[in-house]
């Protein structure tokens, strides 16, 4: 499963590499705008009820009432979703300044219907323990997927293509989930106290995620209403995010909630604050250098995945790199794992809160970049909001904590020290050398050069540093992969 989730992920980041190569700036700020009306209703609307197959189906023993029910609303939120598409899209084509979108209404609304009648496939698979057979469908509706949004580009059909394309594939999944989830289950369709018991469980996180998902996307729908469609490409490219940070922090997250959980059994609590810390320095060992890369090579990263038409999109990109650092400590696992899911409801809330003037005044008075600071200073108030309710979740009778007691100091110290030093070296390496990167020929192994180059001086910069701190980093990746 980790591996198809790591394959997946390479394909979905190569889709909006090739279509920024082949499509025009308009197109790609098109493109960019469907999709975000598409995947905000699909992560809304199904309201926690896919995902809380994974605490009733292992439970149950008659399965097929909880599938039937979950694909049957989904069919229905899918109905919704392409009614709300259909009927509003003018509307948001008038906000975002961009008739183009309505010449894809019918692809989209029916798209969109699809894709949420077919969210349960892979999630219904997983819960009844056909972990094989739910890895081979993402390794195979992923690489389908990717075709479709690449393949008509290529042969010219351009967005209009893309569309119809992702409207077949939308509609195939679609048939599979009924095809292949319900599949060997016994008992009816649905029955009224289960779908009852069903949505009382998943109505906390649904609301949750109706917080969420608006309060993440709010500046994306705000800089979509003030500049064109080039110039909301470039936003998007700015606001690029690779996936490393969640293939990295979920599993750790994920370990960290059993570690609590077996030290709670066992009448160990008051270790777990050295289990949270454990986690915590490891991600900062991971995600600070990261972070500072990224900053610090900006220019070269964008250059060589999107070319030197985004490069405007540069000082937008390093804004939002800070959501990187902001991942370090694994928080929400702790409250999770501690029964406080109040807390993160309460941040979510809180976020939304203060996006709403953040976004506001930013975009209104400072345009994209605006934007972006916006939403990196509400996810800072957000995490903040939960850092306070941490020490108590890790606190026993016996030990009080307080925020300076969870924090890894000596960790983050030498990793912060370390990224630093790579980063300047980076920054000194493309003050002697911009020159004679301009002359190099056209091609993508020329245009990547100048990112393999900034690269290997900041892992040697890096890695030279944390060795004359007394850090070894071979040690840590060992640690890392016993603990996750």
């Amino acid at each position: 499963m980790v591996l198809a989730r790591l394959f997946t992920a390479g394909l979905t980041l190569s889709i909006p590499l090739v279509l920024a190569r082949v499509l025009s700036l308009e197109e790609y700020g098109t493109y960019y705008q469907l999709f975000l009306i598409a995947t905000t209703l699909y992560y809304v609307l199904p309201f926690g009820v896919v995902q809380s197959l994974y605490y009733f189906l292992p439970r149950a023993e008659e399965k097929r009432p909880w599938l039937g029910q979950t694909l049957l609303f989904m069919s229905g939120a899918g109905a919704v979703a392409a009614a709300l598409v259909w009927g509003l899209l003018g509307l948001v084509a008038n906000h975002f300044g961009n008739p183009a979108l309505l010449e894809h209404r019918g692809t989209l609304a029916l798209y969109t219907a699809f894709l949420l009648g077919s969210f349960p496939l892979e999630i219904s698979l997983t819960s009844q323990g056909r972990t094989k057979q739910s890895a081979i469908v993402y390794l195979v509706s992923d690489a389908v997927r990717a075709a479709a949004m690449v393949v008509p580009c290529l042969l010219g059909a351009g967005l209009h293509g893309m569309m119809l394309a992702v409207v077949g594939f939308t509609f195939l999944r679609y048939v599979a989930t009924w095809v292949v989830a319900p599949r060997g289950t016994t008992g009816p369709l649905a029955r009224a106290e289960l779908w009852r018991q069903q949505l009382v469980y998943a109505a906390p996180f649904g609301a949750a995620m109706a917080l969420a998902i608006p309060q993440q996307n709010a500046h994306l729908y705000m800089v979509a209403g003030v500049v064109s469609p080039a110039l909301y490409a470039l936003y998007r490219v700015g606001c690029f995010q690779l996936p490393v940070v969640d293939l990295l922090y979920t599993p750790t997250s994920e370990v960290l909630m059993v570690r609590l959980g077996e030290l709670e059994k066992q009448g160990r609590l008051e270790e777990g604050v050295g289990a949270f810390r454990e986690a915590a320095g490891k991600l900062a060992f991971l995600f600070l250098p990261f972070a500072a890369f990224l900053f610090a090579a900006a220019p070269e990263f964008i250059g060589a995945l999107f070319g030197a038409k985004f490069l405007p999109a540069v000082p937008i990109f390093r804004v939002s790199v800070v959501g990187v650092v902001l991942a370090i400590l694994p928080m929400d696992g702790v409250l999770r794992a501690r029964g406080h899911t109040r807390a993160i409801f309460l941040s979510y809330l809180i976020k939304a809160v203060v996006t709403v003037p953040l976004v506001w005044v930013g975009v209104r008075q400072f345009g994209m970049m605006g934007g972006v600071v916006s939403w990196a200073l509400a996810e800072l108030v957000g995490k903040c909001s939960l850092l306070v309710r941490v020490p108590a979740a890790l606190s026993t009778p016996s030990l009080r904590l307080r925020i300076r007691d969870i924090i890894p100091w000596r960790e983050l110290g030498k990793a912060s020290l370390a990224a630093f030093a790579a980063a300047a070296a980076v920054f000194v390496l493309r003050l002697g050398t911009e020159h004679a990167w301009g002359g190099l020929p056209e091609g993508f192994v020329w245009r990547t050069l100048p990112l393999a180059v900034a690269g290997l001086l900041f892992v040697l910069g890096y890695v030279g540093v944390l060795y004359a701190t007394g850090v070894r980093p071979l040690g840590l990746l060992a640690r890392a992969r016993r603990g996750g």
